[in-house]
């Protein structure tokens, strides 16, 4: 199991890093840095790197061949051991590394989708979704394999109503995601907000494009509202450690992507460091994400320790076996 962890720890670092020069390509404009050729660029496997953008659009290509290559490989090794506890079965690592396996296909797919549909928003939305859904897909694996403090959440408490806030503030990161890759590449609605955190003075703007960016704003006000209360609230009625901890993490990615956030608005901060904005949202995703599935393993394990207390209790007519 220790392989399998460090291995899918490798996989979902390498998945990151992937996803966040996906923000460099689009925020570079290297989108088509490579035309409308895929997997080749401009017809080859190893173009002149004489363009910056066709640099970036095939190093981003090469990362994605590494990540699915890791991937599969965490699949094989997984395989191989499904034997072993906590591997095989419905709920052990072969099971997530097989659904990895299959999304980074399919993302890989509809990259080249995107890339044939010259990078639409509609096109470049999806894509994200998927690379959202992949990201998942191997946290889960890593918390299989007992990292992120797996193994701790099978053996602490927790209760049902933690696990349900924790849902709730995964499913609303996911939209923050959806909403901010709307935003990136809907037309004109990433620079129609001036200010913050209003949208040029108004709760309300006027604007189609100042809409899609005012709503990506109020979904991350109402996630770090939700966030804080369960940091706090999770504390308060003594909660499995490693999802209170874990709440904490979230808590803090927060408020430092609200404040990259309205660095980026009121300093116009550079390109490069504007991908840091999702960057930040990227770990912020994983660890809620992570905080979910924690959280349900604490509930399970609440749920298991009444059937195990009368499993062992003595019987009326004399001792339990």
């Amino acid at each position: 199991m220790t392989t399998l962890r460090r291995l899918a720890y490798a996989t979902l670092t390498l998945a990151v890093i992937h996803i966040v020069f996906g923000a460099i390509v689009r925020i570079s404009g290297s989108g088509m840095g490579c035309g409308d050729n895929w997997p080749k660029c401009y017809g080859h496997w190893f173009p002149p790197v004489d363009q910056p953008t066709l640099i970036i659009e095939w190093t981003h290509r090469l990362i994605a061949a590494l990540l699915i290559t890791t991937i599969t490989a965490l699949a094989i090794v997984a395989w191989t051991k499904r034997e072993a506890p906590g591997v095989g079965g419905e709920r052990g690592v072969a099971r997530a590394t097989a659904f990895a396996a299959v999304v980074v296909v399919v993302t890989a797919l509809f990259g080249a989708i995107t890339v044939w549909l010259g990078n639409v928003w509609y096109a470049t939305l999806g894509h994200w979704a998927l690379a959202a859904t992949l990201l998942a897909g191997l946290t889960v694996t890593v918390i299989r394999a007992g990292g992120f403090g797996g193994a701790r959440a099978r053996q602490e408490t927790g209760t049902v109503k933690a696990s349900r806030g924790a849902a709730g503030a995964a499913a609303l990161a996911l939209l923050i995601i959806l909403f901010g890759g709307l935003t990136a590449t809907f037309p004109g609605a990433n620079v129609a907000c001036q200010g913050f955190p209003l949208c040029s003075g108004a709760l309300i703007p006027s604007l189609p494009t100042q809409h899609v960016q005012m709503t990506h704003r109020l979904l991350a006000y109402l996630l770090f509202l939700h966030v804080l209360g369960m940091a706090l609230s999770f504390a308060k009625r003594g909660e499995a450690p490693v999802v209170v901890r874990t709440a904490r993490i979230a808590l803090g990615l927060v408020v430092l992507q609200v404040l990259v956030a309205a660095a980026m608005v009121e300093m116009h901060l550079p390109a490069p460091l504007r991908s840091l904005h999702q960057g930040i949202g990227v770990f912020l995703w994983v660890t809620l994400f992570a905080l979910a599935y924690l959280a349900r393993l604490a509930a399970r394990g609440a749920a298991r320790a009444p059937a195990a207390a009368m499993a062992g209790a003595p019987s009326p007519g004399g001792a339990a076996p």
